[in-house]
């Protein structure tokens, strides 16, 4: 059985200082604040700005994470990067600081077909030794994990969903139809105006960026979710599409 993440995942911001440097004190506080609602850690993620971060600070800000989490609430890191090769030097070295699982973006700048998706994650599955998720955005990254493709990489046995931040209902929806008879495979939805939406689906679990403000609100969608108030669930959607 793979395991499975459940709940909210603040897509958490990386904090700097007024000269421009990673402040761990600031992001230790970021933490907590979210572990106060019961929301688990997605770090260097689209909204940890990983696209302006060093390999160094990257390593910093997982470190960090998993050191402040202490357990209490699991931490994905994202490792997303161009090639194959550096996306697995840098996954090893993220699992080795007990991160829960890792998310791999789309390779971005170069068009890719579907098969050389498929070889791309194989690999990082393969040579990653913590539970990949697939994340695909391609509004950013120019390339799009189809969900033929999807389910066909979650045969894979240390593939364990994947994260959809196209934005769009169809683009998720399309995701949990093909996962629908795999019980092994997560659907994580991105985009903050889908997460109850989601869960009245079949997602495991929203990645949040807008937790990173309302860590509460968002939590609220999840909770009330799990323990069966719908109509609270719906609410606390409604107030965070407000916002």
């Amino acid at each position: 059985m793979k395991q499975t993440i459940k709940g909210v995942l603040t897509a958490i911001v990386t904090p700097f200082d007024p000269n421009g440097a990673l402040c761990t004190q600031r992001l230790r506080r970021q933490v907590q604040r979210q572990m106060q609602y019961g929301n688990a850690i997605f770090c260097n993620g689209t909204n940890g700005e990983f696209f302006v971060l060093d390999r160094a600070e990257k390593l910093k800000v997982t470190e960090t994470c998993v050191d402040e989490a202490a357990g209490r609430v699991p931490v994905v890191a994202h490792i997303g990067e161009i090639s194959t090769a550096t996306t697995i030097a840098l996954g090893r070295d993220v699992a080795a600081m007990g991160v829960d699982a890792v998310s791999v973006i789309t390779p971005y700048f170069v068009p890719l077909k579907q098969s050389e998706l498929i070889y791309h994650y194989s690999r990082i599955a393969d040579a990653v030794p913590v539970p990949v998720y697939l994340y695909t955005i391609p509004g950013r990254t120019g390339n799009t994990i189809e969900p033929a493709t999807a389910r066909t990489l979650a045969a894979h046995p240390n593939i364990v969903g994947i994260k959809d931040s196209a934005g769009s209902y169809e683009s998720l929806k399309g995701f949990l139809d093909a996962a629908r008879d795999l019980a092994d495979f997560d659907v994580l939805s991105g985009p903050d105006h889908l997460a109850h939406q989601g869960f009245l689906e079949g997602c495991a679990a929203c990645i949040s960026g807008l937790a990173n403000f309302s860590p509460e609100g968002v939590s609220r969608i999840w909770t009330s979710f799990r323990d069966g108030n719908i109509e609270a669930s719906k609410l606390a959607q409604d107030f965070i599409s407000a916002l």
